[in-house]
This record gives structure tokens, sequence and C-alpha cells, in this order.
């Protein structure tokens, strides 16, 4: 229903994680990521130069998705219902069409140069020469004919049949790489979730190929070591060793993470408590740190001692946020959090015609630049690279929370590199601080990535007496809309359930930031 509804990251073009825990305690991970097409080489986004290829916008920034074989993945293991069944809904709302929203206009108008390139996305997304208007009905009837043929023929059209066909065809006549050859070799993996404590509770969340999961514990290591008990989470020294542990998270996420099956990754060590002690001993208590203090590998001697990994410090080169999580708990206390994502906001930005779907530019999540930014400003190294069948580097990060036995919290975000920032400080907010969840999810938020060594906040909603000490500090202080042109105003969006664990009560709160809600049914 998202792909319908929600085309600016909902999607059947793009891919994503699920962590899955059922009411026995029993935890999956479900990898369903876009992989790098077999003719994808290492440099094939430096050579390109002019009209060449772009590792962000048009078919050849395009990874082979993963959302439609990662959904009849999780069905057939976990779920109870038809898979026919359960696509009706997705069919009646892209036939029947669906009240567009100021939001939805917004973004169009705001994405219409690059949505303007493709003619198939430009019939779904424009009237009269302009964006869609809040209030207008969007029928899609190609993408509806999509939903039904994978309603008949289940997620084998997707990716051996009638729609991979389709998929290639426009492919060679547009310059992009994914084939029919492509298509049929993607596979679902299926990972142990992480595993960590902070205050109590077990925390389980992604792990590589998204460095969501072990930059939020490793964050959460630090802060378990360095928070005072009576910590705040308005107050500026709270705030700042915060900060200083989410440089130091994200420092290692750009010299060590991408996908295992092709590097290794030193994941026990930079999550142990013994990399928890170093990083928060290092952090100052009177200044903000630098980025340059944080830069060399031989700052971080746990990870290169992980077995099989001592050649695992690699030289750092420079790596939108339209992602979008779903939380549901069933009755029984069955728990799902799963964040997918085509990237940056309506993915590559075309349309593949006559299907209806807009595909992702996941590309650009490699190192496709060594020494330049991708659209979210992030950092990453060069085990990161392109190569064929490789799953590019993610932020998500969808985490449940458990304590004696029950689930006690599920959560995620969207917002590209920042979901990490967003999760951990909902995180802080409820586990350490004992915000009620409503506010732990709405309350002001900030972001360090290590480089561009800036201290990022949603400006609008701090006080003079918050920020000013910061500045006292050292901190250079940005608004959250200054780090890329994948930035909006906000940091992050979270949605989360509560579930307690006596009366299986549940407390549901959607992110205002983007319009996120919450329901039971």
């Amino acid at each position: 229903a998202l792909a319908v509804t929600y085309p600016q990251a909902g999607n059947l073009g793009g891919g994503g994680f699920m962590l899955v825990r059922t009411a026995g305690g029993d935890a999956a991970f479900v990898d369903y990521r876009e992989v790098a097409p077999g003719a994808a080489t290492p440099d094939m986004f430096v050579r390109a130069s002019g009209g060449g290829s772009s590792s962000a916008e048009g078919w050849g920034s395009a990874g082979v998705p993963g959302t439609v074989a990662g959904l009849a993945f999780a069905l057939a293991r976990y779920g109870s219902r038809p898979w026919k069944e359960l696509l009706e809904p997705a069919i009646r709302l892209a036939r029947e069409g669906f009240p567009v929203d100021g939001r939805l206009s917004r973004d169009i108008e705001e994405h219409a140069a690059r949505l303007g390139k493709s003619r198939a996305s430009r019939r779904i997304f424009f009237r009269r020469g302009g964006a869609l208007e809040p209030g207008e009905t969007l029928k899609q009837n190609d993408l509806a004919r999509t939903l039904e043929t994978l309603g008949r023929e289940g997620a084998r059209a997707f990716y051996e049949g009638s729609i991979a066909r389709a998929i290639e065809r426009q492919m060679r006549r547009h310059g992009g790489l994914v084939t029919r050859a492509d298509l049929a070799a993607y596979r679902v993996k299926a990972r142990e979730p992480l595993r960590g404590s902070f205050r109590g509770y077990e925390i389980l969340t992604a792990p590589p190929p998204s460095s969501g999961g072990v930059a939020l514990l490793e964050t959460l290591n630090v802060l378990d070591l360095a928070l005072p008990a009576r910590a705040r989470p308005a107050d500026p020294g709270t705030i700042h060793l915060v900060a200083e542990a989410m440089r130091r998270a994200f420092a290692d996420r750009a010299l060590y993470l991408a996908d295992p099956d092709f590097a290794c990754v030193p994941v026990s060590a930079l999550t142990s408590r013994e990399r928890a002690a170093r990083l928060a001993a290092s952090i100052p208590r009177d200044r903000a740190s630098s980025g340059a203090e944080l830069k060399t590998p031989e700052a971080v001697p746990e990870a290169a001692r992980d077995p099989g990994c001592e050649d695992a410090a690699a030289a750092a080169a420079l790596e939108s946020s339209s992602t979008t999580h779903f939380a549901v708990v069933d009755a029984r206390g069955n728990a799902v959090a799963s964040t997918y994502t085509l990237n940056e906001t309506f993915g590559a930005g075309v349309t593949v015609p006559g299907l209806g779907f807009l595909l992702n530019n996941e590309m650009d999540d490699f190192t496709t630049r060594p020494g330049a930014p991708n659209v979210h400003g992030l950092v990453q190294s060069e085990a990161n690279r392109v190569e064929p069948g490789k799953r590019p580097l993610s932020s998500m990060a969808p985490t449940l929370v458990a304590r004696d036995g029950e689930t006690v919290l599920v959560v995620g975000g969207a917002g590209g590199g920042r979901i990490i920032s967003a999760v951990t400080l909902v995180l802080l907010n409820r586990l350490a601080f004992g915000v009620p969840l409503p506010e732990a999810v709405a309350l002001p938020r900030y972001h360090h990535q290590w480089l561009p060594d800036s201290l990022f906040v949603e400006s609008q909603e701090f006080t003079g007496d918050q920020l000013d000490p910061l500045r006292a500090l050292g901190h250079d202080l940005r608004d959250i809309s200054e780090l890329s042109a994948a930035a909006p105003r906000h940091i992050g969006q979270v949605n989360a359930i509560e579930r307690d664990p006596r009366t299986g009560e549940l407390t549901g709160v959607g992110d205002g930031r983007r319009g996120g809600v919450a329901r039971g049914l």
C-alpha cells in the first residue's frame, strides 16, 4: 500500500531490512537490500561524465530491487494470510485512487526537475504541466496491473516473469544495467540480529550491510558508561556527551562498515565494552573534539584485532532521505520493525513504463567517487566500493527492545544517515531518561556524523540557553538543512510502538515531522 500512497519512499523498486521477534522470543533479521547489477564496476561512476551515468539519478543509478522478494520471504516464514489477499487493498488504492495531500504535492514540486526527465513519471505525478495539487485524486492504473500480476503469479513474476522482462527491456533502452539474470539471481538474506544491552534492556538491531545497528549499539555502549545517572535530555552537558559519542560511532562507520559478504566487518570489536570504554575515556568534558582526532585507523586498534579483520582498517573516503519505517505489534506480542527505501526522494526519478513504479538510486550508497560526498554528505570506506552482487552500505536501523523475555519497544526511522541519530535519541529519551514515548519521539533532535565536523540541530526547536553553552565548548552548530541537498529541516522520522508486558497494552506514536501516524485495529 505504501508503494501506492507514499511514492517518495514506499516502493516495489527499492529494498530494505526487516527485524522480526515472535511472541515466543525468537528473533530474525530479513535483509532485502538492493544489490549492484552484474555489469557494475568500481569505477563506473568515476568514468561517467557529461551525459554519462550518474550514481544519484536515472536508470544507471538503480540497484536490483529487493522489496518484493523481501516481503514474500517474510510472509512465507512468519505470515498467516494469503499473498493475493494481502495485495487487494493496495490494488484498490491504485485503481480507485486517493486524494493527494499537501506533503506529496510539495515533494513532487521540489523534485520536479528529476521526475520530469522520465515520461512515465510525468504521466503519473503531473497535470497540466505542473505537480499534482492537494485534493486531486491520484489513480495509478499501470501500478494496479503490476500488483494484480504479483497477486496472481507471486514474487516470481517480478524476478523471472513478465515484470522482469519489462524491466530488462526498459533498462536496455535507457542505458541501465539491471538484467533478467540479475533479477533471477536476487536472493533475500536471513541474518542474525545484532544484540546488545543498555540500562537493563536487551537491544536487537540491524547487522551489516546496515551500519545503523553497529553505530546505534556503539553509541549506546559509550553512553551507558559516560552519561551520569541524573542526566536530562535537554541539558547542554548531555547533548555534548551524546554528540561526542555519535561523532566516534560515525568515524568507525566510515572506516569499517560495508557488506559483510564482500569485506571483513569487525562487528564484535566495534560493539564491545572494551571499545566503549576507550571511546568514553576519549571524550573531553570541557571542549568539543575535532574530526581530525578520530581520522586514523590507528585510533581504533580493537577493530583491527577482530578475528580475520587484520586488514579491515582501510583509508576513509567521503560517502536521503527517502526512506520509510513501519512498526507493527499484534495482539499476541509478535513484533516487526521494517525500514525500506528508494534512497533519495522518489529514488532515481524514473518510473518503469507500463509497470507504474519508481526505481531506486541506491548505487549512490556505494563509495562511487572516492573523496566526494554522496547525496547524504556521508563518509565511508573503500570496502564499500561498487562490486557486482554487493549490497551498498545503509544507515537503516530497525530495532526491537526486550526485557525479561518480552518485547517492550519497536522503533525505527527514516532520514538517511540521520536515522542512526534519531533512533538513538528516542531510545535514550525513553530508556535512560524515562520520558514517555510520545514526548520521546517529539523532543528536539541533533546529529553528528564525524564529517563534516559540525553538530547539526533542529535549530528552531532549541533555545539559546541550550545552544550557547555548546558553542562555548567549541561545537560548530549548524541547522540540519545545511547538511546536504537531501537534508530537510528535521532529523529523521521515527515511528514506534511500546508494549506493556504485564497487560499487553500498546502505545503507538507516529512522528509528526513527516506526518507519521499510529493506528490500532
